[in-house]
């Protein structure tokens, strides 16, 4: 007879589910050896949940799709909830399953007995506990569509002897409605038009570009040539945005660089694509600079800075929309001093990292630019927080098919072993590189 944990493991493998980061436990033992039965599915047991919820984010982040987490009840799942933080404020598509303690004891204070449907509210999109066959396929299958969707994390609460229970006689559902497509998203014309004249209206236009920027390289490389705009990128938007850029002026934020910091204030408009940097103090101040912020995110504007125009969009279809409207500007007097400014940082940033034969000790940014320069054309680099991300904004260099993952959101310590995990469980074949270390002696 088929099981809840059977349906569950069936289901995972409909919506594309390759593997589970996790830690085996007598909570999880239904659905471990469901897993085990049905073949489709591979267990990759780590060291600490945490790894787990990590590992599964750089799964999401290097290929676009639903990664899975698995934590047993009490102490296991709750160690998945720093790295489901990382997941969910990075926007990753993940699915966390937490094991939950015999239902009957729920409310006992039993061993090892938590609330973590309330626990992860604040990580998730979707938060449920699965009392009993019946409800488990739609709550699974709503997790999933959720994550999806949303672009975030999903966390599903079963308990062991629930996961256990003969399935509800139930049809598995349809992939199409199980995993939708992503929308592509434009403004109304109205706000296409409202933002084209801002930019048409102004001299100086300065470009911040974060991880919304996404696939939309080329779009970024015309819209910047008609504007005679410098780029500024975020650490996030770095892997995106930076390549063959030249238009590209550097990054901001507390470990940028002082021309992308003076590019975004000596402008007449400064215009948002895809990002929400959190540092205020590195916006414009004082109203000379008029802000407009596009995002996919209506949530996402104007939390930092007060902003002229939101426009709400994908970045990447928002550009193609836009661009037939905007007209050529002929004076590029703001772009080439952003660029003059910019090579006079990158010297100095690259006279750093270079060594003289003999010498010690080694410099930590001759490290750093030594392994991008031997790296593989397609490498995925991870990088710990702390020094580990600033030698990595300063000297890995990207190519469009590099990867460059982190904490760049959430900020936590010891990710990037963690993610290096996921992004080579998912592609075997190409060089991943990890960053690890806080960097201070």
């Amino acid at each position: 007879m088929k099981s809840v944990a059977d349906q569950f493991a069936e289901t995972l493998s409909l919506a594309g589910v390759k593997r589970i980061y996790g830690i085996v436990g007598d909570s999880l033992n239904g659905l471990t050896d469901a897993i085990r039965r049905q073949g489709k599915i591979e267990w990759l047991h780590v060291r600490h949940e945490e790894v787990g919820a990590f590992a599964a984010g750089a799964e999401a982040h290097v290929t676009g799709e639903l990664a899975v987490c698995a934590g047993s009840c009490g102490p296991g799942n709750l160690h998945l909830i720093n790295g489901l933080f990382d997941c969910h404020r990075s926007r990753m598509p993940v699915l966390a399953i937490a094991a939950h303690i015999p239902s009957a004891e729920i409310g006992t204070d039993y061993f090892q007995a938590t609330h973590p449907e309330s626990l992860f509210k604040e990580c998730s999109h979707y938060c449920e506990l699965v009392s009993g066959a019946h409800q488990m396929p739609r709550t699974l299958e709503i997790a999933i569509r959720q994550a999806v969707a949303n672009r975030g994390v999903s966390v599903v609460v079963i308990p062991g002897d629930v996961a256990l229970q003969p399935a509800s006689d139930v049809p598995l559902p349809k992939l199409a409605g199980l995993v939708p497509p992503r929308p592509v998203t434009t403004p109304a014309a109205a706000d296409l038009d409202r933002l084209a004249a801002l930019l048409n209206g102004e001299r100086r236009v300065t470009l911040l570009c974060g991880a919304g920027c996404e696939g939309a390289h080329d779009e970024l490389l015309t819209l910047a040539d008609r504007l005679k705009a410098p780029i500024v990128h975020s650490m996030r938007g770095k892997e995106h945005v930076e390549w063959e850029n030249p238009y590209d002026v550097g990054m901001t934020g507390l470990i940028g660089f002082s021309s992308g910091y003076y590019a975004m204030r000596d402008c007449d408009v400064l215009l948002m694509l895809g990002t929400d940097l959190p540092y205020r103090q590195f916006y414009p101040e004082g109203g000379g600079v008029r802000i407009a912020q596009l995002d996919i995110q209506a949530a996402n504007i104007a939390p930092r800075a007060e902003v002229d125009l939101a426009v709400v969009g994908e970045v990447r279809a928002t550009l193609q929309a836009l661009l037939p409207l905007l007209q050529p500007k002929q004076d590029d007097t703001h772009l080439r001093q952003a660029q003059q400014h910019y090579a006079k940082a990158r010297k100095q940033l690259d006279g750093l990292a270079t060594g003289t034969p003999g010498r010690r000790p080694i410099h930590p940014q001759q490290i750093a630019k030594a392994i991008s320069d031997q790296a593989a054309g397609d490498a995925v680099f991870t990088c710990d927080v702390g020094l580990p991300t600033v030698w990595a904004a300063c000297y890995l260099a990207m190519n469009g098919k590099r990867r460059l993952l982190g904490s760049f959101w959430h900020g936590s310590m010891a990710n990037a072993m963690a993610q290096a995990i996921g992004a080579q469980s998912a592609f075997p074949g190409p060089q991943v590189i990890s960053l690890s270390g806080d960097g201070r002696s």
